[in-house]
Formats: C-alpha cells, sequence, structure tokens
C-alpha cells in the first residue's frame, strides 16, 4: 500500500542527489537535504529547501530518506551517523552498489528498525524527472512511497529480495561495456583496412533490431537448456572463426576473444553438441 507524503529527505547533493533534490522541490515535496560539504546545498536552498546541519538531523524530518552518494563506503560512513534517527523511516539508496552491498544495507535498516529500498538509476542529472531517466528498485518497502519515487523518472520494481534492482543494474551495465570492448575492437580493424568507420557503424547501429529476437531466443534456450541451432549448427559456424582470427591477424588487430570463441566452439563440438547453436556455449562458461 502507497503511503502519501509530502516530505522527502535527500542525503547527498553530487550533481545526481542535486537532480533528485530539484525535483522533489518541483513537484511540491517539502524536501529537506543534508550534504558533507555544505555549500553544495544553498543552490536548492534558495530554490525553496530545508538544509539539515547533519545527516542524523535531515532524516529526522521526513518518513522517506533518499541516500545517493559516491559509493558503497560513503553510504556505510552516513549510516552509522543516522542508527538513532532512522526507526520509522524508509530508506532509499540510490548510490551505485552489488547485490550483497543492497543485502547488507536491507540487514542494517531492519537491526535499526526501519525499511530498505535498494534503487540503481540509468540515465544522466539532466534527464531526473524525465521518462529519460530509468530508476530500478527493490525490496519490500517500495510501495510504501511508490507515488514519490516514481516522480523521478521511469520506475521498473524488481521485486521484495533486496538484492535484485542491483543485480539488473549490473547486468545492464556489464552487458554494455562488452558490447562496446568488441564494437572498438571492430572499429580497429574497420579503420585498419582503411574503410569508413563512421559510416560502418551507421549501417551496424541499423542492423542491431535484429538482435533483439535473438537475445530473447538465446534466453530461453539457456533457461530451458534446450540448444537449437541459432546461428546455424557449430560444426556450421566453427567454419568462419579461422577467417575471423586470420583477418585481425593480419591487419594487427588483436584477436583473443575470436580464439576464445573459437575454444569454446571447438570443445562443445568435441563433446558431440555441433548440431546446436552459439547458444549452447552457454554450458561451458563459469
Amino acid at each position: 500500500m502507497t503511503t502519501k507524503t509530502d516530505a522527502v529527505t535527500v542525503l547527498g547533493l553530487g550533481e545526481m542527489g542535486s537532480a533528485i533534490a530539484r525535483v522533489f522541490l518541483e513537484r511540491g515535496y517539502h524536501t529537506t537535504i543534508w550534504n558533507r560539504t555544505a555549500s553544495k546545498a544553498a543552490p536548492l536552498v534558495e530554490a525553496g529547501a530545508t538544509a539539515a546541519p547533519t545527516a542524523a538531523e535531515a532524516v529526522a524530518a521526513s518518513p522517506l530518506v533518499v541516500v545517493c552518494l559516491l559509493d558503497g563506503a560513503a553510504v556505510d560512513g552516513v549510516l552509522s551517523s543516522i542508527a538513532d534517527t532512522v526507526q520509522g523511516k524508509v530508506l532509499v539508496n540510490v548510490t551505485s552498489g552489488s547485490p550483497g552491498q543492497a543485502r547488507a544495507n536491507d540487514r542494517w535498516a531492519h537491526e535499526h528498525g526501519a525499511r530498505y529500498v535498494d534503487g540503481k538509476i540509468m540515465g544522466d542529472p539532466p534527464y531526473v524527472g524525465t521518462p529519460n531517466a530509468r530508476f530500478l528498485f527493490s525490496g519490500t518497502a517500495f510501495g510504501e512511497h511508490e507515488e514519490a519515487l516514481r516522480e523521478l523518472g521511469a520506475v521498473s520494481y524488481h521485486g521484495e529480495e533486496p538484492g535484485a534492482a542491483a543485480v539488473e543494474f549490473l547486468a545492464h551495465v556489464a552487458m554494455g561495456y562488452e558490447l562496446l570492448l568488441g564494437f572498438l575492437h571492430t572499429l580497429k580493424l574497420v579503420q585498419a583496412e582503411g574503410a569508413d568507420v563512421a559510416g560502418f557503424a551507421e549501417r551496424f547501429a541499423a542492423s542491431l533490431t535484429a538482435y533483439q529476437p535473438l537475445l530473447t531466443s538465446i534466453a530461453k534456450a539457456v533457461e530451458n537448456r534446450e540448444y537449437p541451432p541459432d546461428l546455424g549448427p557449430l560444426d556450421v559456424q566453427v567454419a568462419l572463426m579461422d577467417d575471423l582470427i586470420g583477418h585481425r591477424e593480419s591487419a594487427g588487430v588483436e584477436a583473443v576473444r575470436m580464439r576464445e570463441t573459437k575454444e569454446l566452439m571447438t570443445r562443445r563440438i568435441a563433446e558431440g553438441h555441433g548440431g546446436q547453436g552459439f547458444s549452447s556455449v552457454f554450458e561451458l562458461l563459469s
């Protein structure tokens, strides 16, 4: 059940924390703010926020407390300073961190008589308050202040398990870096061949929609442990690998990833699964 509140506290006034506080102010919430460097509060005070001299006093002012700090170590430090005032509050921590940290924070909150929601942000500060900022939440207390939290952007709730939002967030971030690193290696290859790097990038970007059904079908195959020949049978796909490896090496571009891919395919074929698709390589990953 959602609890209607018109008061919120924001701890941490970096670019993201300040953006969150400003959205709450603009949407009519009585907003109390705190930051270790007090001068950062000045623009928000001018806009109508109330600056508290300590984190504990800021927490005491509102039933909903949003924590937005640099990292988990900073969160731990602030939590220790608010232990005496946090009872009965809902803590929403949108600081980047691991699922393990989220679960530890949830335990800490329960031990101190508070409820905990873990949150993760996908988007930049200027987009907070719009659908272009995505907020991922998990934890049993999400429903208590859902209305207020939905002011911040496009919200998705990932269930009661406190680490679930962090799992989703880190998976998205990891996938992005894996994709972009592969993309940079490929641009190196295109450039080494004297081809049009920008033109290739534009054409590849246009082809990305074709990967959407492939990704969902691979996930289904992994979930069911049934591996149809998604990109063709492995014993056909593996024939491409020497060309890919040789091309990269002839252009002086690193081929480590392609060699690893060939090795996984070869191992899977040797185990008698050459008729399965690329998704079956999942069985060899640790």
